[in-house]
């Protein structure tokens, strides 16, 4: 807020090389509290939420006789105009001004005169800057929920297609047992699902405008503050003129909606690149999402999947960054809320392109079936089914079979061989009541095909999943 030009007493309505809140003050800011200031480096990316608070606010004020009409007109013509000047690149952005509240002011007032200046009646940066992100966290949380469901249709494409691809499900990274490929899929349809869902219930708790609470008492105009929450899509005024510049918790909501997806992404990241390992060789992908090495000739890497990985940490530290920010701050505004929008640009920026990223490669990605089906009975996974026979079919408490089934797979471990190849004597050995019919459940695909609970990862369940996410999808 620097007058370069000047050391003269500012003016209130400001000017060229004049701050705009200067009549208070005979003497500008130091070089220091203006590099510390300075806002419009980073808060130029409101500009478009800035324009639409302005116009209806001066639409409001227009209607409510707060400006006469002329005045108005003239004000929205002045802001289509550097509306005009920002698409094509020739705004003038002035760190002189502070940010994009004042920037567009001074230039409104260059364009069209001290006309400019009844635009700010009856509000405050306060409230300004308050309604400009709230409308910018509003639109970046329709945007991700809109990323999530391209994800989430890029996954079911793929679980349709292999709802049938045995693989082995994993407990502890171990292998537990035998599911279906597109099963695996389908339970990160639901984890990014809710995580759709938490974006529109912060929207939803957002959405109302802060607009005409002014600096944090509300104005003493007659203003008319539904119109200008309806103009600009809120569903209702905020209620309280302190809370409405000072909060900020829409803010760490969508953060920490944004948190919990990307923690998402990043499992999923984590599993992709195990599973495009040789030793898994579950997985291939193209090379539009692998990169190579500047020395091992054969390597393909899934680094788009590990720098995915890695964004969670970039999120959540920007929830961090604002919670602490926000932490001690009495009410109602305090120029230590300047600093919540670098944390939130930086979040989404890193949110949106890791889900746009994942689609890709969810969308990219090839499967192995045949290494996953060999790997899918690895590790005894069919015991639990041989414990579930016994069970049903013995009518033996499952405590009991699953010491039998135990005892089973340690004479299968001895003797070096799976469940299912454990000749009919050796199990009666351990159970007489054991008759062949055991060996209809201890291969993966049977495991697999039996469950059948809602849920389960028997094939017909999974494509029930896969048409009811179709069918909420649209």
């Amino acid at each position: 807020m620097t007058d370069n030009a000047s050391d003269k007493p500012q003016t209130a309505t400001g000017g060229q090389g004049q701050a705009m809140w200067g009549g208070r003050f005979s003497a500008k800011p130091a070089e220091l509290m203006q590099a510390i200031n300075v806002s419009i480096g980073f808060d130029k990316r409101l500009w478009a939420q800035d324009l639409a608070g302005s116009r209806a606010h001066a639409r409001m004020l227009i209607t409510q006789g707060v400006i006469a009409s002329q005045d108005g007109e003239e004000i929205l013509r002045g802001l289509d105009a550097i509306e005009a000047e920002i698409v094509a690149g020739t705004f003038p952005f002035r760190d002189e001004y502070e940010d994009i509240h004042m920037n567009i002011e001074a230039r409104l007032r260059e364009l069209i005169g001290p006309t400019a200046g009844r635009l700010h009646t009856a509000r405050s940066r306060n409230d300004q800057v308050a309604v400009d992100f709230r409308l910018w966290v509003r639109e970046a949380c329709d945007r991700s929920a809109a990323q999530l469901e391209a994800l989430q249709k890029a996954l079911v494409a793929q679980a349709e297609a292999y709802a049938d691809a045995l693989m082995p499900g994993f407990t502890h990274l171990q292998p537990a047992q035998p599911v279906t490929f597109g099963h695996h899929l389908m339970a990160y349809v639901e984890m990014f699902g809710r995580d759709a869902s938490r974006f529109k219930d912060a929207r939803a708790r957002m959405n109302e405008c802060p607009l005409g609470a002014a600096a944090l008492a509300g104005s003493p105009f007659p203003i008319d503050r539904h119109a200008t929450a309806a103009a600009l899509g809120f569903d209702r005024p905020t209620a309280n003129s302190l809370d409405s510049v000072s909060a900020r918790d829409f803010a760490l909501e969508a953060l920490s909606a944004a948190s919990i997806a990307a923690t998402h992404l990043s499992r999923l990241a984590e599993e992709i690149v195990l599973w495009t390992t040789p030793m898994f060789g579950f997985i291939k992908l193209t090379d539009a999402f692998t990169t190579g090495s500047s020395i091992m000739p054969q390597k393909k890497n899934p680094d788009a999947a590990e720098l995915i990985r890695a964004k969670v940490g970039r999120i959540l530290g920007s929830l961090t960054t604002l919670t602490v920010v926000m932490k001690g701050l009495p009410l109602a505004y305090s120029k230590d809320m300047q600093e919540d929008k670098v944390p939130t640009f930086e979040a989404f920026d890193a949110l949106e392109l890791s889900l746009l990223a994942m689609a890709g490669m969810v969308a990219d990605l090839t499967p192995n079936t045949q290494k996953m089906a060999a790997a899918a009975g690895a590790g005894f996974s069919t015991a639990t089914d041989l414990a579930d026979w016994l069970v049903r079919t013995l009518n033996m408490p499952f405590r009991d079979a699953h010491h039998v089934t135990g005892s089973a797979v340690k004479a299968a471990e001895i003797k070096g061989v799976d469940l299912a190849e454990l000749a009919l004597a050796d199990l009666q050995a351990i159970e007489p009541r054991i008759t062949s019919d055991i060996y209809t459940v201890l291969t993966p695909a049977a495991s697999a095909a039996s469950r059948i609970s809602y849920g389960g990862t028997a094939p017909a369940q999974v494509r029930a999943q896969v048409a009811r996410w179709k069918e909420l999808l649209g």
